[in-house]
């Protein structure tokens, strides 16, 4: 069901309201003889309909040629399209891509809390204004090209990995996982699938100890003895460290990942051959390509996003978004990750950035832009109507009283 156009909605009760003024005037103008009252009435609606087409005539300006007459200084923003998007983006370079007033907006935004409460809560209403932002910021997406405005954001997010010390990094994520024992699932599973794959390739090791059994084991026949032994050990060694929580086995496993997750934040020689290995990853062309696909598909997902602006989708992420809204250091990390990626980026593209604006507002026809400006604020320039007729028929009114009591 297609919802009712607001904006339409109020023209046809200022253009109503005019033609309720046009009748009453020429009512009263006929009754004018009969009481001096009709004559206060007459001059409220001769100067109600004065002001109601006035305002008409310059609301209508701003988008067509009014009656479709080539009136100077009509249409003015199809006619200024143009001069519209360099403004635009002039406006949005000097007052919102700035580093200062990046950094100084963002400084009292906290951008993780929005993110958090968001992931934890997307199903959330929009209005008007917002489904026109959204659906403006789709065709923007749209329009521009993917490479031009990827290239941005996949360079930015290239740095800040080649930035990030990664070995710490992972330090302190493997030993908040051993101190709150979520590694164990894990070990459990493997386990499992250890068990699972001696039992898989049991045949092979009896024929790799019988191979290796000396002539005097297969001839007495103990080689099978042998396997059977070996195989039952390690059955029911990993079978013990599955069900004891304290088994050396398990507790051995768990010294090596400590030490391992002491070893990346200390241990200077181990972070270097960590961040060997990073950089070879970035400069891998496989890694280029799966940024490229992850890029794509993100433009992509969110585009369809933004033009089902009443859609929830269920996203999965309401835990990460729980997560980040508990933990003040995970808050607090986002936050000046946010600044400094933003500010960075206002400094190093908001030229391109303003200027892809710029071109995509010029590309579009003046009907899709006169179109889209008047959705956004038609019902409330209708109000202007409304007010000019009720405010012109008031001033009407007034200096009809003070030219009978001059």
């Amino acid at each position: 069901m297609i919802a009712p156009d607001p904006g339409r909605r109020m023209r046809l009760v200022a253009g109503a309201l005019l033609v309720v003024m046009a009748g009453l005037f020429i009512g009263a103008r006929h009754m004018a003889q009969r009481h001096p009252a009709w004559g206060y009435v007459a001059a409220f609606a001769e100067a109600a309909m004065v002001g109601g087409l006035a305002d008409w005539f310059a609301v209508t300006a701003l988008f067509r040629r009014p009656w479709g007459l080539p009136i100077p200084h009509t249409a003015i923003i199809p006619v200024n399209k143009d001069r519209i998007a360099d403004s635009l983006a002039a406006f949005l370079r000097a007052n919102f891509l700035t580093p200062q007033v990046v950094a100084r907006r963002l400084a009292r935004l906290d951008t993780a809390g929005l993110v958090a409460g968001y992931l934890a809560n997307p199903a959330r209403g929009r209005g008007r204004i917002e489904d026109s932002l959204t659906s403006l910021i789709a065709d923007i997406l749209a329009t521009l090209d993917p490479d031009r405005l990827g290239g941005p954001a996949k360079a930015l997010l290239h740095r800040q990995i080649e930035r990030v010390d990664l070995a710490p990094l992972l330090g302190q994520m493997l030993a908040a996982i051993i101190a709150d024992a979520r590694h164990r699932p894990v070990i459990d599973s493997l386990l499992r699938r250890a068990g699972l794959l001696l039992e898989a390739n049991e045949p092979a090791l009896r024929g790799m100890i019988r191979d290796r059994a000396s002539a005097l084991l297969r001839w007495t026949r103990l080689d099978d003895r042998l396997a059977n032994a070996l195989l039952d050990a390690l059955y029911a060694l990993l079978a013990d460290t599955l069900v004891d929580p304290a088994h050396p086995l398990r507790l051995k496993i768990d010294t090596m990942l400590a030490a391992l997750a002491h070893d990346l934040v200390h241990d200077p020689a181990l972070g270097a051959r960590v961040a060997q290995i990073k950089a070879e990853a970035l400069a891998n062309p496989a890694f280029a390509r799966w940024l490229d696909g992850m890029w794509e598909r993100s433009r992509s997902g969110l585009i369809d996003w933004l033009r089902a602006p009443g859609a929830a989708p269920d996203t999965g992420l309401g835990g990460l978004g729980q997560a980040l809204g508990e933990n003040p250091r995970l808050r607090a990390m986002v936050n000046r990750f946010a600044r400094r990626s933003l500010a960075g980026l206002a400094s190093r593209h908001g030229d391109q950035i303003v200027q892809a604006v710029s071109e995509t507002v010029r590309r579009w026809d003046a009907r899709t832009v006169t179109r889209r400006i008047e959705s956004a604020v038609g019902r409330d320039l209708q109000f202007i109507r409304i007010n000019g007729t009720l405010v012109g028929g008031l001033v009407g009114l007034g200096l009809h009283g003070l030219e009978r009591l001059i």
